[in-house]
C-alpha cells in the first residue's frame, strides 16, 4: 500500500492529499459535486463520499474541500484509503479528459499588461498557493481592476481575502502602475 500525506490548510474544511510520486495530469483540474462525473468512476467515488464539496487535482496533490457539518476525523481515513487504492491500481494517472469540458474559452490573445499578469501570477504566486492545496487563475483584466478565480482550499478560505488584498494586489500593483484593485470571481 503506497503512503499518501496528508496536510490542513489555511481552509480549515480543506486537506490536501499529496501522494509519494507524481500524478499523471497536465495541469490543475478543480470539479464541484454538483459537476456531471458520470464518465470519471474515480471522481465518482471520492464525490459518493458524504460531505465531500469539491476536489482539486493537481501533479503534486489532491486537495479535498468538504462541507461544514462532516467531520475530517472519519473523511479522512476514507478519502486517504480511496486515493491510494486508485492511484496504486492505475500507476498514478487519472484520465480527466472527458471530464475537461472547459479548456480555455477566453482563447482571445492577452495584451502586453495580460500577459504581464499571467506571468506573475504563475511564477510568484501559483507556487505558494499550490503549497496550500490552492489554485489561482487569471480571468480578465478591465478598467484597472484584475479578476481572479479562486479554487480549491483558496476558495471559502478565510485568509483568502487577505492573500488577495495584501499579498497579490499589492505585488501586481508594484509591477504594474495600469492595476488599481484585485477582485475574485465565483
Amino acid at each position: 500500500m503506497m503512503f499518501i500525506n496528508v496536510e490542513e490548510t489555511p481552509n480549515p474544511n480543506t486537506f490536501k492529499f499529496i501522494p509519494e510520486k507524481n500524478i499523471s495530469v497536465d495541469k490543475s483540474y478543480i470539479f464541484k459535486s454538483t459537476d456531471d462525473l458520470k464518465n470519471n468512476a474515480f471522481l465518482k467515488s471520492l464525490f459518493d463520499v458524504d460531505g465531500v464539496e469539491s476536489i482539486l487535482i493537481d501533479p503534486g496533490f489532491i486537495s479535498i474541500t468538504k462541507d461544514k457539518s462532516s467531520s475530517w476525523d472519519v473523511l479522512r481515513t476514507i478519502l486517504t484509503s480511496k486515493i491510494g487504492v486508485f492511484l496504486e491500481r492505475n500507476n498514478y494517472v487519472i484520465d480527466l479528459s472527458s471530464n475537461n469540458q472547459k479548456i480555455s474559452e477566453n482563447k482571445k490573445s492577452l495584451t502586453e499588461v495580460e500577459k504581464n499578469i499571467v506571468e506573475l501570477l504563475e511564477t510568484r504566486v501559483k507556487p505558494v498557493v499550490a503549497s496550500h492545496g490552492g489554485e489561482i487563475s487569471f480571468n480578465s483584466f478591465k478598467d484597472g481592476i484584475v479578476y481572479l478565480e479562486l479554487k480549491g482550499s483558496c476558495a471559502g478560505c478565510p485568509s483568502s481575502t487577505a492573500t488577495l488584498k495584501m499579498g497579490i494586489e499589492n505585488m501586481l500593483k508594484h509591477y504594474n502602475k495600469d492595476i488599481k484593485e484585485v477582485v475574485e470571481i465565483s
